[in-house]
């Protein structure tokens, strides 16, 4: 792309991510500098209780584009994920998750396509995970076909760029693994155009991943309903 985008907002929420964070920031800003005239770098820190908060704060001293939202106690995924998709201030926002497994980079590959979407959205071509958490995601993403007849590459891909446009006519109700989701299945309700793209998945450099306890899988289920509910009580 040689073209700059005038303004960009990027956030990575963040847990526990001490061992990753600060690298996480500098290969982010590196990469903004060349595709944004203006850009926000925004870490939700969702109730670390690790240097991750202590880190970033060090950071914003030194770099004005730098901001931080922080959760007190820990929320999980999905409040962080609200958090940091309604606390962006520019025109085009978007995310990656904090722990490396994503370059920055790629949003070359998103910007293109901008003008014509509304969001284009990333999956990963070859997933860096477990056997056990890439099984639980397919299953989650058959389910929410089936309850919503959203169907997308990869559903909770933490790799997505949207306008803010479309951000401020969502309202999210839940706060959890469903959240990302209900996200999707809400612009797709809502008739929005949406850009599939491949983005290569690289294995977590630092630090456990969390979110995939059995409670937290079950409580994405029992909300899946209220929000199929909601959404099918709203049509008719």
């Amino acid at each position: 792309m040689s073209q700059k985008v005038p303004e960009l907002s990027l956030f990575l929420p963040a847990y526990n991510e001490a061992a990753n964070i600060e690298k996480s920031i500098s290969d982010a800003d590196k990469v903004l500098r060349k595709v944004a005239d203006r850009y926000e770098i925004l870490v939700v820190n969702d109730g670390s209780r690790d240097d991750t908060g202590k880190i970033v704060k060090g950071l914003m001293k030194t770099n004005p584009c730098l901001r931080m939202i922080e959760h007190d106690p820990n929320r999980g995924y999905g409040a962080a994920f609200k958090s940091g998709l309604y606390g962006c201030k520019y025109n085009l926002v978007s995310f990656i998750d904090s722990d490396g497994q994503f370059d920055y980079s790629q949003i070359t590959k998103f910007l293109p396509y901008i003008d014509n979407y509304d969001l284009v959205i990333g999956y990963r071509r070859k997933r860096s995970d477990s056997f056990l958490r890439s099984l639980n995601a397919y299953v989650w993403k058959l389910w929410v076909w089936l309850l919503f007849g959203l169907w997308v590459k990869d559903i909770d891909c933490a790799f997505k760029l949207i306008k803010k446009e479309v951000i401020d006519s969502i309202k999210l109700n839940t706060e959890s693994a469903l959240t990302s989701a209900e996200f999707l299945i809400k612009v797709k309700h809502q008739g929005y155009r949406l850009k599939q793209v491949g983005v290569n998945h690289y294995p977590r450099r630092a630090g456990m991943q969390t979110g995939a306890k059995l409670k937290v899988i079950l409580r994405a289920f029992r909300q899946s309903f209220a929000l199929w509910y909601q959404l099918n009580t709203t049509a008719s």
